[in-house]
């Protein structure tokens, strides 16, 4: 087996041992990276020199016998929303292609002081608007299982680079279920944490009441470490709690008996593929054969989960991307007055899917139309939050499908944007809750292309979630499978 194709707690175990050095598994990792990303089209910056300078100085400290975390020397890769000083970060837009942040978000100083070692940013949706990798202004990622479909989106580049073995680790921010859709699509695990679990600051905002910074990985394991690594109170965001930090890892015991775990019915008629209901239902009898308690739950609201979501999303986004003006980032048309300057540049600069977003946002708030949208989404988010804690007074956690389908085909989509949306019917409640919620590979359908399982509980409950998972990853195979188009790679 060699080093990309090992997870982050095997290569932890291998670095602390002294039997690799921080150096070899990077260069492994970008030997992977040059070998396939021209097929996936995952990363939009490699840092190679810095990747590497890096890890010479965490070999160097090794040695020294300095204490190191345990991830010290693991290879990772940043969603291209999150800044990185002195690198650059587009958010896959023409509007930031040459911005170059003057800080790190709090995630990223976080893992850089862990010791994880970038090596580089990754493509998505621009500004994490969309449902496939598709809308990024530079590229099209493909999803390494069928290089014909999509990896899902927004964090489409994330998910390719983990799945394909580039990086074990890798950041996503999820808006509507832009880690647990790609997520599912491209095989892997990835977490949506409890809203101000983890810090939002330097995550250019898309909207900011439903964005959470999250990771994606291969199992469950290196889930719950990275985790640990993001999640902390920071006084640099308002909406981040404080409350005390926790290790994830001691969750992962593998024991479920007589847990409750209700099925939500809502998700699982004729909108689901019947492969996909097919692998959530025999995932409940390998559940049920755990000891734990599985039974059919409603959440009755959830029908107007796509129609809330879009409202509340699109309006924050059209306040948040008003900031991009030409005057205060990198690019600027040239204009004759103001005015002209703020609409050639927003014209040019920003794609077709977020002009679509910010002119519905924009009317959704405009005057004369607020309390029949945006305040009816609001009152449709509290009863879906009611919803939710009706179900966890009967059940510890609740369970489903991620996706209604397998990865669709490129260009399947994108002539119809209502049809893309529903793509994140079973994800987008999570998000208005503010609970967390992960996806974990379930079965394959007759394709070859990964279902994902969805996993939701209280807020605060990730380590629950966690245990649930792991015990299901302990009892099935699905998430050892790798994509056997790059297998000769």
């Amino acid at each position: 087996m060699q080093l990309h194709d090992l997870t982050a707690a095997q290569l932890s175990e291998r670095l602390r041992a002294r039997e690799v050095s921080a150096v070899d598994v990077v260069n492994s990792a970008f030997a992977r990276i040059d070998a396939v990303d021209q097929q996936i089209g995952a990363f939009l910056t490699v840092t190679r020199d810095e990747a590497l300078a890096q890890a010479a100085a965490i070999d160097q400290a090794r040695m020294a016998g300095e204490a190191l975390h345990p991830l010290a020397g693991v290879p990772m890769g940043i969603k291209d929303n999150l800044n990185t000083k002195g690198v650059v970060t587009t958010c896959a837009s023409r509007m930031l292609e040459r911005y170059v942040p003057p800080y790190d978000a709090t995630v990223v100083a976080k893992m850089r002081e862990a010791g994880l070692i970038s090596l580089g940013k990754l493509n998505m949706d621009e500004f994490a608007m969309g449902s496939s990798t598709e809308n990024s202004a530079f590229k099209k990622t493909r999803n390494p299982w069928d290089l014909g479909t999509v990896p899902g989106g927004s964090s489409g580049g994330s998910a390719a680079a983990v799945a394909a073995g580039m990086v074990p680790l890798a950041t996503g921010s999820d808006t509507g279920g832009s880690i647990r859709q790609p997520a599912a699509f491209c095989g892997i695990v990835g977490m949506k944490p409890t809203y101000g679990l983890v810090s939002r600051y330097g995550l250019v905002a898309f909207a900011s009441s439903l964005d959470q910074v999250g990771p994606m990985t291969r199992d469950v394991r290196d889930n719950a470490l990275m985790l640990g690594v993001l999640a902390g109170h920071d006084p640099l965001d308002s909406t981040s709690i404080d409350q005390p930090e926790e290790i994830y890892a001691n969750y992962l015991t593998g024991e479920v008996k007589g847990m409750r775990i209700g099925v939500i019915s809502e998700l699982m008629g004729d909108g689901a593929s019947p492969e996909v209901r097919s692998a959530v239902e025999a995932a409940t009898k390998v559940f049920e054969g755990l000891g734990a308690v599985v039974e059919s739950v409603s959440l009755p609201t959830s029908k107007h989960g796509i129609a809330a979501y879009y409202l509340v999303a699109t309006a924050e986004a059209s306040s948040n991307l008003a900031r991009y003006d030409g005057v205060k980032y990198t690019v600027r048309e040239e204009a004759e007055d103001l005015m002209q300057l703020y609409l050639r540049t927003r014209a040019e600069a920003f794609g077709t899917e977020v002009k679509r977003r910010i002119m519905l946002g924009t009317y959704a708030l405009s005057s004369g139309y607020y309390d029949a949208y945006y305040k009816k989404a609001q009152q449709v988010r509290t009863k879906i939050r009611e919803d939710y804690d009706r179900a966890f007074a009967q059940y510890d956690l609740i369970i489903g499908p991620t996706t209604p389908s397998t990865a669709f085909k490129l260009g399947e989509k994108t002539s119809d944007p209502l049809e893309m949306y529903l793509s994140d019917i079973a994800t987008v409640l999570a998000n208005l809750a503010g609970i967390p919620a992960l996806s974990i590979p379930c079965g394959f359908d007759g394709k070859g292309l990964p279902i994902g399982l969805q996993l939701q509980g209280p807020a605060l409950s990730e380590g629950m979630l966690y245990r649930a998972a792991y015990a299901f990853e302990q009892a099935t195979s699905f998430h050892t499978r790798r994509p056997e188009l790059l297998a000769a790679k």
